[in-house]
């Protein structure tokens, strides 16, 4: 590994790290680090005590799964998002820009406004903590299907194609979500209401562990798949005669873009512009070698929304923002700066 590597890994795990803490420590009620500790240490020795401390219910039962939950959305979008553009061959492939977000959102309303109709109870039974990520796990797949199917012709995936698909895809899934809000009930579209916006605010121990179970594979399984594409970079073609399997390789990739960015959207709704926004930077700080960049975004993804998540919690103290409008705000002018400085490489 370059020196280069090491710098940038080792910078992005201290951020990591102080973003973490101050996550735990900051909001309507401060937490110092000391105090921090001294709560994680009686938690593993089951102090009873514990049970009496009003900080210590605040950190072990909101600010921890909420950090830990942040930081597995963030680097799992933001590893999303490398992978695609690798895949294409093209900055703008992120998955809120090109769809796959939506069709996983889609799924996911369907879940809470006909699931429960079809099945009473479905989401407040035992099943309820799997039934989102599953369904939009189903719905990120079809889209990313459907998206690559659309743009790719005779082996070679078309950039214009690949953009215009996303976006008809995203307008589809968008109207088909709007009719599902048009026919749910008060409760249902509270629901909607709240999780559309993006937030970590529901965060909870399950739902950590079903994030843990769902994405940490991903984030394990994605950086063996650099070599891959390192070499789809020089083209499908020039992959395949170096010994890369292209075809099992893309539908791998698209397996993983799905349960990632599935889950992701189940469990926070969707947030968007952290899978171009992260790879992009790191591409142009530490250049474009996936050995690199594909754990450098998970590390930085994860920063990024744990960040996020701490704005939402006090800008508007005691309120909370919801965190799909900052990572918009933050986002989308960055969107536009690289529109214009990659203009030429967008057209072709």
């Amino acid at each position: 590994m370059s020196r280069t590597a090491i710098v940038t890994l080792t910078l992005l795990c201290l951020l990591l790290a102080g973003t973490a803490i101050a996550s735990v420590g900051l909001g309507a009620v401060a937490i110092s680090p000391s105090r921090i500790l001294m709560v994680l240490r009686a938690a593993l020795t089951r102090d009873p005590a514990l049970d009496a401390a009003h900080d210590a219910l605040i950190l072990l039962d909101i600010r921890i799964p909420r950090t830990l939950l942040g930081f597995l959305v963030g680097a799992a979008l933001a590893m999303s998002g490398a992978l695609l553009q690798g895949l294409f061959r093209n900055p703008l492939a992120d998955p809120g820009l090109i769809g796959v977000s939506a069709g996983a959102a889609l799924a996911a309303a369907a879940a809470i406004v006909l699931g429960d109709r079809w099945i009473p109870g479905l989401l407040d039974g035992p099943w309820a903590v799997v039934v989102l990520p599953l369904a939009a796990f189903g719905g990120g797949l079809a889209a990313t299907s459907i998206l690559y199917g659309l743009a790719t012709r005779d082996g070679r995936t078309s950039v214009a194609l690949l953009l215009l698909a996303g976006v008809a895809l995203g307008a589809l899934a968008g109207a088909a979500t709007g009719l599902l809000v048009y026919l749910s009930d008060d409760r249902q579209l509270r629901d909607l209401t709240f999780w559309s916006l993006g937030s970590l605010g529901g965060a909870t121990w399950g739902k950590v562990a079903t994030a843990a179970v769902l994405i940490l594979p991903v984030l394990v399984i994605v950086p063996f798949l650099a070599r891959s594409l390192n070499a789809l970079a020089l083209g499908e073609a020039d992959a395949y005669y170096i010994g890369v399997p292209v075809q099992r390789t893309k539908r791998i990739m698209i397996g993983l873009v799905a349960l990632a960015v599935g889950s992701s959207v189940a469990l926070a709704g969707p947030i968007a512009f952290i899978g171009i926004v992260v790879p992009h930077l790191l591409r142009l700080t530490a250049g474009a070698d996936h050995r690199i960049v594909l754990p450098a975004s998970a590390l930085l993804g994860g920063s990024l929304l744990v960040g996020a998540d701490i704005l939402a919690r006090t800008l508007a103290a005691p309120a909370e923002v919801p965190i799909g409008i900052l990572t918009a705000a933050i986002g989308a002018p960055f969107f536009l700066w690289l529109l214009l400085t990659r203009a030429q490489d967008i057209g072709a």
